[in-house]
């Protein structure tokens, strides 16, 4: 079984270096976001616009092993590392484009609490959503 169940390629963008040149932190976070997002909003039905229920991200965390530049193809790696009754913890890391899982280029968490859109108090994680995250454990 792979590391990361999933990955999605992302290319690096112009904007995204710093003037050290290297991929900026706070972009590292964006591809988190983003191969989450992606993930839930295709695979799990997540209305990001009108889906009464919503994922709010309640903790975050990157430890980076590797710089990045543009122009770089990278994959993002996601898991599930724990699934609870309205909150998920996903696991990531960044890879260069074709990499191998021990060539890993940062590695993070995003845990997410699902709540109802009006309200912003936590819901159960609706079935759709849940059971695209056990594909990911």
């Amino acid at each position: 079984m792979l590391r990361y169940p999933h990955r999605l390629p992302i290319q690096t963008r112009w904007k995204d270096n710093d003037v050290y040149g290297h991929v900026n932190n706070v972009e590292y976070y964006s591809f988190f976001d983003t191969a989450i997002n992606a993930w839930l909003i295709r695979e799990g039905g997540l209305d990001i616009e009108r889906g009464e229920v919503i994922g709010l991200c309640v903790e975050s965390h990157c430890e980076f092993k590797a710089a990045l530049t543009f122009p770089e193809s990278i994959e993002v790696g996601l898991r599930v590392g724990k699934l609870g009754k309205s909150s998920v913890r996903y696991e990531l890391g960044i890879f260069r484009a074709g990499g191998a899982d021990d060539e890993v280029t940062a590695e993070g968490h995003f845990v997410h609490v699902f709540v109802d859109r009006e309200t912003r108090r936590p819901v159960p994680i609706p079935d759709p959503l849940r059971a695209c995250m056990e594909r990911l454990t």
